[in-house]
């Protein structure tokens, strides 16, 4: 996170830099002035969406993409810490689970951590 502020603190450096014309005379502007800034705004618009708005699309689809995969059956993690089994999956968007033998709670399907949840099912590594 540290490293994307410093580009974007560069290059916003660089483009206010450009403001003023080359000699610091505001009365002699010369015609490449503006164009420059042009191209660091959309420098800047380009790292802003390949750092922040493209990796936060990602995530979201992959948690989408795993909330609508949950079946019966599967064991999960949700948000709070709750560990459970998923016992029945309701049609108004939320899940029964099983936090144990006998007790159920009801949660909606966007409580589910994806992240703890998969650290949860991966396989265990054999020790030799």
């Amino acid at each position: 996170m540290k490293s994307r502020i410093t580009y974007l603190s560069a290059i916003t450096l660089l483009f206010f830099s450009s403001c003023t014309p080359p000699g610091g005379e505001a009365g002699k502007s010369g015609g490449t002035g503006g164009t420059i800034q042009l191209v660091f705004l959309g420098l800047m618009i380009l790292v802003f969406w390949m750092f922040f708005i493209r990796p936060q699309a990602k995530r979201a689809k992959n948690q989408k993409s795993f909330i609508e995969n949950l079946g019966k059956g599967d064991k999960i993690v949700t948000i709070a810490g709750i560990h459970g089994t998923i016992n029945k999956n309701n049609e108004d968007g939320t899940l029964n689970i099983e936090v144990s033998p006998g007790s159920y709670l009801k949660i909606e399907k966007s409580a589910i951590s994806l992240d703890w949840t998969t650290a949860l099912n991966k396989p265990v590594a054999e020790k030799k």
